[in-house]
C-alpha cells in the first residue's frame, strides 16, 4: 500500500483551484517530542476538510499553529492569502475558530454572548445588535436568547459557540472536534450548519474522531499519524487503498451450507455460524454473478451480506489502533438482503 496518496485539486480547467490554506514542511517539537513532522497540506477555497488522527496524533496542534495560536518551528504557512509568520494579524482577521472546548461564558444569556463577541470584533452598537439578531435567528437560538447560557443544551451551546464565531464574518473556519457529545440529532444539526457554510463559499478546516462525520461532510481528508500525513484523498480514494470487501453468506441449513462451501472458491467459512465470506469488490456485476449462481445451483442463502471498505477500515490500517481508540458512529457500511 502507498504511504501517502495526495492526489492534487485542480479546476475544471486543469489549473490548481485556489488555495485557503497551505503548508509546506509543517513541523512542531516539544522537547525531543516531534508532535509535527514536516507535514504538508492544501485545502482549496470553499470546500471542507478533514484531519483525521488517533488522540494525541497532533490534529489540534496543527489547528492552534494555523489559527495563530502557537508558533510553528518551521514552515512555509498561508491562510487566507497571508503569511502566518510575517502577516498573522491578517490572518486573525480572515479566520474563526471553534475549539474543543466551548468558548460561551454560561453566567451570561446567549445574546449577551453574542454581543460581547461583536464588541470584540469592533462593530458598532447598531451593527452589533443587527448581527447578533441575524446569526440567532440563523441559529435557530431566538427563543433562548434571553436565558443564561448555562441552561442551554450541548447541542445547543455549540451552535452558540459556532455562532459567534461568525460574528466576524471569517471566510476559513477552524472546526476543532466540533460534535464530540452531542447526540444524533444535534450532531446532524451541526453537520447541515457546516454544509450551509460550505454553500456560501465558506473553508472548513474539521478535525474529527467521528469517522462517519468526515465521510459526510469532507471533500478531503488527511489521516495523521506519527506526525505525519499517512494519506490523503478523498473519502472514496482513501476506501480504494483498503482491501478486504466481501460477500457474506449466511444459511440456516446445514447441508446447503456445505453445498456452498464445497462449491465455491476463496471462500471464508465459518462452520459455527454456517456462513462463508467471498471476496468481492462489491460491484453489481459480483453480486449478480453470486445470486446466479446461487440459483442456479438451487441453493438458498438466508441472508447476504455486502461489505466494503470504509473510513474506519482506513483509519485502522493506516494509524495500526486497534477498535475502541477512536470512537465511531454507526454508519451501516453493509447492505443487507434477506
Amino acid at each position: 500500500m502507498p504511504s501517502s496518496v495526495m492526489p492534487t485539486t485542480r479546476q475544471g480547467d486543469g489549473q490548481l483551484s485556489p488555495a485557503a490554506v497551505s503548508a509546506v514542511g509543517l513541523h512542531k517539537s516539544y522537547g525531543d517530542k516531534t508532535v509535527l513532522d514536516g507535514i504538508d497540506l492544501r485545502i482549496p477555497a470553499g470546500s471542507v476538510f478533514a484531519l483525521l488522527g488517533p488522540n494525541g496524533a497532533g490534529k489540534t496542534t496543527a489547528v492552534k499553529i494555523l489559527s495563530t495560536l502557537i508558533s510553528a518551528d518551521t514552515g512555509d504557512l498561508h491562510v487566507g492569502g497571508h503569511n502566518l509568520a510575517t502577516d498573522p494579524q491578517a490572518v486573525r482577521a480572515a479566520i474563526g475558530v471553534t475549539g474543543q472546548f466551548s468558548a460561551v461564558d454560561g453566567l451570561i444569556t446567549g445574546e449577551e454572548n453574542m454581543l460581547l463577541m461583536a464588541d470584540l470584533h469592533h462593530l458598532s452598537k447598531p451593527e452589533g445588535r443587527r448581527t447578533a439578531a441575524e446569526l440567532l435567528e440563523r441559529f435557530d437560538l431566538v427563543e433562548a436568547a434571553k436565558k443564561p447560557a448555562s441552561t442551554y443544551s450541548g447541542g445547543m451551546k455549540r451552535r452558540l459557540d459556532l455562532a459567534m464565531t461568525l460574528v466576524g464574518d471569517p471566510r476559513i473556519i477552524f472546526l476543532d472536534e466540533p460534535t464530540t457529545g452531542l447526540d444524533p440529532r444535534s450532531r446532524h444539526n451541526m453537520w447541515q450548519i457546516i454544509r450551509d457554510l460550505v454553500t456560501g463559499g465558506v473553508t472548513v478546516f474539521l478535525t474529527t474522531q467521528y469517522l462517519e462525520e468526515a465521510d459526510e461532510l469532507a471533500d478531503r481528508i488527511a489521516v495523521l499519524n506519527d506526525g505525519k500525513i499517512a494519506a490523503e484523498g478523498s473519502a472514496e480514494e482513501l476506501k480504494r487503498l483498503i482491501p478486504g470487501g466481501h460477500v457474506r453468506l449466511r444459511f440456516s441449513d446445514p447441508s446447503a451450507y456445505q453445498s456452498a462451501a464445497s462449491a465455491l472458491r476463496e471462500v471464508t467459512r465459518d462452520d459455527e455460524a454456517l456462513a462463508l465470506q467471498i471476496p468481492s469488490g462489491g460491484s453489481q456485476r459480483e453480486l449478480r454473478s453470486i445470486l446466479d449462481w446461487l440459483d442456479s445451483a438451487g441453493i438458498e442463502a438466508d441472508e447476504l451480506t455486502v461489505h466494503t471498505p470504509d473510513l474506519d477500515d482506513v483509519f485502522f490500517a493506516l494509524t495500526g489502533t486497534g477498535t475502541g481508540t477512536v470512537p465511531t458512529q454507526p454508519n451501516q457500511p453493509q447492505e443487507t438482503v434477506r
